[in-house]
């Protein structure tokens, strides 16, 4: 299945230019013609992204990332629901292994409502009730993980702020419990992200080696 990014922004681990070194981001076919170290299209129609540990990355962190994001914010009252579905593989992950594979972000603020992690085999994900409140803790959501297996994970929110987290792979699935946003999110804008966001802290002294790949395979991003 080819997987259409022309309505996705890239976030890449590229510098924005020789003098400006924060993280480029462009429109996904430019990403496909014009970084093609960390975004290519493989012959299924499957995109690969790839994220070195050492790269470019936000003003706000050391932390490099290659995701897609959707190029337009929303409200929750804008549809009844949200949803963003991805089926995915990561080929290979950070000497942390730990990676953000997909968010719920929020305009203007570096803190999302909803991440969902791979860590050294299991997913979890990581729940804000409030904006801008406290880091959330991640709770478990699936195991059984691997390396170069492909798996599902989905985040559904409604108008009313209610959140559901999903995984499956081979026959295994598992849910979070129905989250509630709290008010503080309602009069707030959002958009959908995912793909790979390294959670380890880059240094003068990482490797060039160490990184993060995932091949995205099926994506869908709708608000209806």
């Amino acid at each position: 299945m080819t997987v259409d990014i022309s309505n996705f922004d890239i976030a890449t681990p590229l510098p924005t230019s020789a003098t400006n070194p924060v993280a480029l981001e462009l429109n996904g076919l430019k990403a496909l013609e014009e970084c093609p170290s960390v975004i290519v299209r493989l012959a299924d129609g499957s995109i690969q992204l790839t994220a070195p540990t050492k790269g470019a990355s936000s003003k706000s962190t050391h932390r490099t990332r290659c995701e897609w994001k959707e190029s337009n914010y929303w409200t929750l009252v804008s549809a009844a629901n949200h949803w963003n579905q991805q089926e995915m593989t990561l080929v290979k992950v950070n000497s942390a292994q730990k990676v953000v594979v997909s968010q719920m972000h929020v305009q203007d603020d570096v803190n999302p409502a909803i991440k969902v992690f791979w860590e050294k085999g299991s997913l979890t994900y990581a729940f804000r009730t409030n904006y801008n409140g406290a880091d959330p803790t991640p709770k478990f959501l699936l195991g059984n993980v691997a390396l170069g297996a492909k798996f599902q994970v989905s985040i559904h929110t409604t108008s009313a702020g209610a959140v559901v987290v999903s995984a499956s792979i081979g026959g295994n699935s598992a849910s979070s419990p129905t989250l509630r946003l709290g008010s503080s999110w309602m009069s707030k804008a959002f958009d959908f992200h995912g793909g790979i966001y390294n959670q380890i802290d880059y240094t003068d002294t990482t490797p060039a080696t160490d990184g993060s790949i995932c091949i995205i395979s099926q994506l869908s991003v709708t608000h209806a």
